[in-house]
């Protein structure tokens, strides 16, 4: 058949061929092969475990598709807390007449992405709906990896003195959506910069002596998060508007749609948050890999106005960037 039917998600001969014919073929291993109602797995030492849905419209977009992002989406939550991510679940939910090829175009594309990744898919469930009950395809993923260093990054870690890192350009993933969705164009094409960072986070963790915070901007971008840490820290993150790395295409879109890059989702960089005198050091780790080679400072700690986000603007004033209100872009995760 070209198109998902319900009978798909009875749990009869029809999923056993969807499972067997599209999802052993593109994410098989040897623990998702045996098929049991649970994946067997052997795992020692402090975890991070991390779950995520995403339904993200249009599912297929410059850069991604809504497979690679469920992928990247998770393994970066779980790197974020120290860890080396190893084992996802999937679950997905189908809209009854999703044509085969455009999940299978995405099966493939998250298989691709767990290789490169380094996980496994060890288990997964899928579920058909009536048309119209969901909007083509949602995907649900957990992600488990093992924690590897003595104390675990968090946002509760922020301490005055400390430097703000961005790994790169920020608001490409939020306007690669709009773009698609709405039908724009811009002199230069917009692509998310949907990634997996786990490798770099590594990298970065066993060169690095002492990372406080790391943190993936997604939704409500750079400036939620950093008032999310703000938050957790009771410190003041103060940022400069005149070092934040904002592509010419991504300012251009965004001062003609009335954005702001400082809120737009990423789903390729990640804030870290470390002493001062160990920046230089973590920027030229970040910068040797491609996926950190726009790594900049942004920023540093401060006690003056705990739970806060200032901006200093080019001119040389200040303003207080609050956490997003509403929906600024729906649908772009």
């Amino acid at each position: 058949m070209d198109r998902v039917l319900l009978d798909y998600g009875s749990g009869g001969k029809a999923s056993h061929r969807l499972i067997g014919e599209l999802f052993l073929k593109y994410l098989g291993n040897a623990v998702l092969d045996r098929l049991d109602d649970a994946a067997f797995l052997e795992m020692s030492g402090p975890l991070s475990v991390s779950t995520d849905t995403f339904t993200v419209d249009p599912i297929f977009f410059p850069g991604g598709d809504i497979g690679s992002l469920a992928v990247h989406g998770t393994v970066n939550d779980v790197a974020m807390l120290g860890a080396r991510p190893k084992y996802l679940t999937c679950g997905f939910i189908l809209e009854e007449g999703l044509p085969m090829a455009d999940l299978e175009r995405i099966v493939e594309s998250m298989g691709r992405a767990a290789r490169e990744a380094g996980v496994l898919v060890v288990t997964g469930d899928t579920k058909v709906v009536p048309r119209g009950a969901v909007d083509k395809i949602f995907i649900n993923t957990t992600g488990i990896g093992e924690i590897f260093v003595p104390e675990a990054p968090s946002g509760r870690r922020a301490r005055p003195g400390d430097a703000i890192l961005v790994s790169g350009f920020v608001g490409d993933h939020g306007l690669a959506i709009l773009s698609k969705r709405e039908g724009l164009t811009f002199e230069a094409p917009v692509l998310s910069d949907c990634a997996s960072l786990n490798h770099l986070i590594v990298r970065l963790l066993e060169t690095i002596p002492e990372v406080h915070v790391l943190r993936d901007p997604t939704r409500g971008g750079v400036a939620t998060t950093l008032n999310e840490i703000a938050g957790q820290s009771g410190v003041e993150c103060r940022i400069l508007e005149s070092s934040i790395p904002v592509r010419p295409e991504v300012s251009g879109g965004c001062s003609f749609l009335g954005l702001d890059p400082l809120y737009l989702a990423n789903e390729g960089k990640f804030l870290c948050i470390l002493p001062q005198e160990h920046a230089e050091a973590a920027l030229s780790v970040m910068r040797a890999d491609p996926l950190g080679r726009d790594a900049v400072q942004i920023g540093t700690v401060r006690a003056d106005h705990p739970g806060k986000v200032v901006l200093e603007t080019p001119l040389g004033g200040t303003r207080l960037m609050d956490m997003l209100e509403g929906e600024q872009l729906p649908r772009i995760c």
